[in-house]
This record gives structure tokens, sequence and C-alpha cells, in this order.
């Protein structure tokens, strides 16, 4: 069967483009001599830009492009990241400059690199201790997206209602730790906050097929993470009771088919439990909650697979990728959980990712 195609029109360009402030410059394009976009599970992108810094102007001077205090490349410009295809575009990247180096040598021309991050920027640099009264997992997500001027898009994780401590945590690091206590994802697209389980997150579906668009894959199938049971034990105050929950199947343990870790160590090492004894619990579904979140954590990173595509915009955190070409039991269906857009004057344009699937092909 054929890849998904990287491309669905008749003319693809590989080189990418970079708006500043919403417009593209063509000075900039010309003098781009690379460009790396790196995102992975939890948020946030980062983007780094790099360019020679020595061009000729209309009275035949050549000097330096950018200074530091450029009105064109400054900090705090919003700088966004596409992929063309004819008159359309796709979106890799929105964020804003938050760094620039220069680099002069006496061999070479002077470099200016510009790095830049995403909306979620200030959710990093915002630090601070707060408590969330009688709120769920998804109220905190919306109040923190509102805090930081991103649209929330919540899915799921409305229970249990509590209360949470944030103790002097960046907003961007408790989110993360709240939601990944449920076994939640975190990513921003544009300007919205995406908050949902680690099950219903599916930004996409590809099929890549190596000596095709796929250039080099390396799998590891690992039995050194996984448990064949998963336990959590807490008390109730308000009852006056001990609560426990026990998980010896994975309940989202993402695509793919096959043989789950779980079933594949029971058989080579026999029963391996494990007990979270770190983590408060004050009732029995949320025990059950975090025993049937870290059994999927566990089991989902099985089998590993890291590798190369040709430069694909679709290829993204949460892609669902059908890997083929290199025989049974390793072909089959990955979760995407870090990608990085490469493009230089050398090798064009291409996706470097790194996937994880609960299951060993028959």
């Amino acid at each position: 069967m054929a890849d998904s195609p990287a491309s669905l029109k008749a003319f693809f360009s590989a080189t990418p483009v970079i708006r500043l402030n919403g417009q593209e410059d063509r000075q900039i394009s010309e003098l781009l001599t690379g460009i790396k976009m790196e995102e992975s599970e939890g948020g946030m992108s980062a983007l780094e830009v790099n360019l020679t810094n020595w061009a000729s102007f209309e009275n035949a001077e050549a000097k330096i492009a950018f200074l530091p205090n450029s009105p064109k490349i400054k900090l705090g410009t919003p700088i966004e990241l596409y992929t063309r295809e004819e008159a359309s575009f796709r979106e890799l990247f929105r964020g804003k400059i938050s760094a620039l180096e220069n680099e002069f040598s006496l061999s070479e021309a002077p470099k200016l690199t510009v790095l830049a991050e995403d909306a979620l920027i200030t959710g990093r640099m915002a630090r601070r201790t707060k408590t969330y009264t009688d709120m769920s997992p998804a109220d905190v997500a919306r109040q923190i997206a509102s805090n930081h001027s991103l649209q929330p898009v919540i899915r799921g994780l409305s229970s249990p209602t509590d209360v949470w401590v944030q103790f002097n945590e960046s907003d961007l690091a408790f989110l993360r730790r709240l939601v990944g206590r449920f076994d939640g994802d975190v990513q921003v697209v544009g300007n919205e906050l995406h908050v949902s389980p680690r099950g219903e997150v599916q930004r996409g579906v590809l099929k890549l097929t190596y000596g095709n668009q796929l250039r080099w894959i390396r799998w590891t199938v690992d039995l050194a993470g996984q448990v064949t049971e998963m336990s959590v034990r807490g008390w109730d105050a308000l009852n006056g009771s001990a609560v426990e929950s026990k998980v010896g199947n994975g309940v989202h343990l993402g695509p793919g088919t096959g043989r789950p870790g779980a079933s594949v160590l029971r058989e080579a090492f026999g029963e391996h439990l494990e007990h979270l004894g770190h983590m408060a619990v004050g009732s029995t579904a949320e025990a059950q909650a975090l025993a049937e979140a870290a059994f999927d954590l566990r089991g989902r990173r099985f089998l590993k697979a890291r590798g190369i595509a040709e430069g694909n915009a679709e290829l993204r955190v949460g892609t669902h990728v059908t890997l083929e070409g290199m025989g049974a039991g390793l072909d089959n269906t990955f979760y995407i959980v870090s990608t990085c857009h490469v493009y230089d004057l050398q090798k064009g344009y291409r996706t470097e990712f790194s996937a994880e699937c609960a299951y060993l092909g028959n």
C-alpha cells in the first residue's frame, strides 16, 4: 500500500516559509540557512531559525543585515513557520521571538540564530504558589488558559473535584503535573490550549513505508518498564475508610495491535507487581484513575521507535502513524510523542520523530 502523501498538490516546495508579524519577508528567505522546530508531549514547541547575517543592499553596500535592535527581528516579535503547497500553507509553528544569538568568525560570514517559543512561554515563566479549591482538573486548565489569553479546548478530566496546590511551580509545570496524574496531555494549537485524556488524542492519521517516505527507523522492544499489575492505596477522610485499587489490564494503551507488554512480561519473567506509594489518594475513584494512568503509561512504552521521514507537516505529536516495510512483529501503528522538523541547505526538509506502541505484532 502507498504511503500517505506528504502533499496532495502537484507542486510542493520543501523550503519552509517564515512570517514576522504576519508578513513573509523576502530578505529573510534569501538569507535562510536552516530551521529546526521541536515539539513533544505536554507542550511546548520551540523554533530555531538560522540566517546568514550579511547582505547586499541597493546601494551595493554589504553589511550586517540584522542588528540586535533591528525593527524587523527583535525580542517579542510574533513569528510563524509554514510549509508551502502552491498558494496554500500549513502552519508548523506560531509563537514569539524569545532569544537572539549573533556569531562572528574570521573564516565565514556572520550568523544570526533566532529562537522562539509558542504561546505557552508565559506559562513557563509564571512561577507561583496557589491553591485551587473545589475544582476539577478541567476547571484548573480553563483558568490557566484564561490567565495566558489562550482559548481552552478541554475534553474530559471533569473529575475529581478537589483542592489542588501549585507550590512554587510555573503554570506550565503545574498543569503538566496535574493533567499527567490522570493520563492527560497538554498542547498548544495556534492560540488554543488543548487538554484531554491521552486515550482521546488523535491529531492525524498517516502511513509511512520504509524505503519510501521513511528514510531511517530504529525500534526498541523493552520489558524493563512493564508491569503485570499496578496498585494504589489511600485514605478517605470523609468516610474514615481505606481505599485501594488494582489494575492489571490497559484502558488507554493507544493505537496498534498484537500482544501487550504485560502479557509478554508474564510469559517471559512471571508476575511483576508495582505499588504507587508516593501519591495522596482520597477516594476509590481517584485511586482507580491513578492506577489506570500509571499502568497505561508503562504499557505504551513497551515498543518505541525513532525515525526520520521526508519532511511532512502532518507528522505532529498525537498523530497515529502506521509504520510498514520492516516485517511481521514490527510493522504496527504508533503514537507520535515528539517531532523535530529540520531544514537545511544540504539535506533539505526532513522530519525526525519518536513514537511508541503498547503492542508487539504477531
